[in-house]
């Protein structure tokens, strides 16, 4: 049985690899702990052994340092296994398309997820920011964007709304009388004040990305660069730089969201297929928090069965709805508990039982308390210490080395990529 190693355990002064089987993996890893504890050395010393057994594996870090560090080990022999997906990089842009839909379930679900996202930026608390008229207004005129034999994109959507050529342009290819009827009847018989009115609003939402010419670039792209499919499948390794301090704290959450919504139907896409097909790949999301919506935490009590193996690590319980914290506590096989503070210790001490509030507050730095799927079953609670960070090796692939071939492969040139959406968007150049 194929497995990784986590860490150690000490008894009676003999220690023991803490070894997290290939089986067991599938039904999901949560990790939460303060900031400096030691978290993402775990993650970072998982996810390279994963590398280096040639397993598939993707890596959401908003920070950029996991990345760096990764790109410092990874074996010169998986250099073109590597996808490294940097926003930063602004002379080779990605493209990172969320409405890129293979048949009408598909569209249906990305554009609830598109709806789900502009919820989880504008109105996490459901305060009414984000409401029906608005989940509606968007739901027509993504399903619009959609409907043509090239596809559509995310900044199109508002141009549908101020320039009526590019809306009817659009509206040919519409099938779907809802939303044919959402244009002829309900649109073309609203007064311009009351058009007006809502159209400030709704296009407040998108004028951050339509402007930031980083966001535009990327998600204005007809074709995403990479399909997740090809990566799963393939056993590749997805390298995601999603540094706020580079990109800013909104345009990282965004194609963070961007990026696992289209995982999540790369997942379901693999419920057609025989269970034997289904390769397991490795997902690891650091402050996860900020990256999923409800229906991806859904998700994860199925996605074992597709083969999706899922790590989640935050800093504090506070940072989760209490739905959500739920879903991730009941859904997960292994937890893991660095040191956190008194309110958090609180909340675990019922789950990490004989394990007390007094046991997680003050643990030194790497050491942590876990409760590991063995074998298809939870252990009881038990102490471990995280690995030493692994020096980098000499034989690595130069980080250069991949940002370049990286550009050559996927990214394509800013000034074609701008002149590209463009004329998607009917601006004359």
């Amino acid at each position: 049985m194929s497995a990784i190693t986590i860490g150690t355990n000490e008894y009676r002064g003999k220690k023991t690899p803490i070894r997290y089987s290939d089986e067991d993996r599938v039904r999901h890893m949560y990790m939460i702990g303060k900031t400096g504890v030691g978290k993402s050395t775990v993650f970072q010393n998982m996810c390279l052994q994963d590398i280096r057994n040639y397993q598939g594996a993707c890596f959401i870090d908003p920070h950029g340092e996991s990345i760096d560090w990764l790109l410092a080990r990874i074996p010169a022999n998986r250099l073109e296994d590597v996808i490294l997906f940097d926003p930063s990089d602004t002379d080779y842009p990605f493209g990172l398309n969320l409405l890129e839909a293979r048949d009408d379930k598909e569209k249906d679900f990305l554009v609830s997820e598109c709806i789900q996202i502009f919820y989880k930026l504008f109105d996490p608390e459901r305060t009414g920011v984000i409401g029906p008229q608005f989940e509606h207004w968007l739901r027509s005129a993504a399903l619009t964007v959609m409907a043509g034999p090239l596809g559509g994109s995310i900044i199109e959507i508002p141009k549908l709304f101020i320039d009526k050529e590019f809306e009817l342009r659009k509206r040919q290819y519409l099938t779907d009388p809802l939303v044919i009827d959402f244009w002829a009847k309900q649109m073309a018989k609203t007064s311009d004040f009351h058009k007006s009115e809502m159209l400030n609003y709704f296009m407040s939402k998108f004028g951050h990305f339509m402007t930031n010419s980083v966001m535009r670039n990327i998600i204005g792209q007809h074709q995403s660069s990479f399909t997740l499919d090809d990566i799963m499948d393939g056993g590749k390794i997805l390298l995601v730089n999603l540094s706020k301090g580079k990109i800013g704290e909104v345009n990282a959450r965004m194609l963070g969201l961007i990026l696992v919504a289209k995982l999540e139907a790369a997942v379901l896409r693999r419920a057609h297929r025989p269970a034997g097909e289904r390769k397991p790949f490795y997902l690891y999301v650091d402050e996860f928090h900020n990256f999923t919506t409800d229906t991806f935490i859904g998700l994860l009590s199925e996605s074992r069965k597709y083969g999706l193996a899922v790590h989640l690590t935050n800093q504090y319980l506070a940072q989760l709805p209490e739905a959500i914290r739920e879903a991730v506590l009941g859904n997960v096989g292994t937890l893991m508990a660095f040191e956190v503070g008194i309110d958090d210790a609180k909340i675990l001490e019922k789950e990490f039982e004989p394990v007390t509030a007094n046991d997680f507050i003050g643990l030194p730095r790497f050491h942590f308390y876990i409760k590991l799927m063995i074998n298809g079953k939870t252990s009881n609670a038990f102490s471990g210490a995280g690995l030493s960070p692994e020096p980098a090796h000499p034989a690595s692939i130069p980080a250069r080395a991949v940002v370049t071939m990286n550009q050559l492969m996927y990214g394509s040139p800013a000034l074609l990529v701008g002149e590209m959406i463009r004329r998607n968007l009917g601006i004359l150049t």
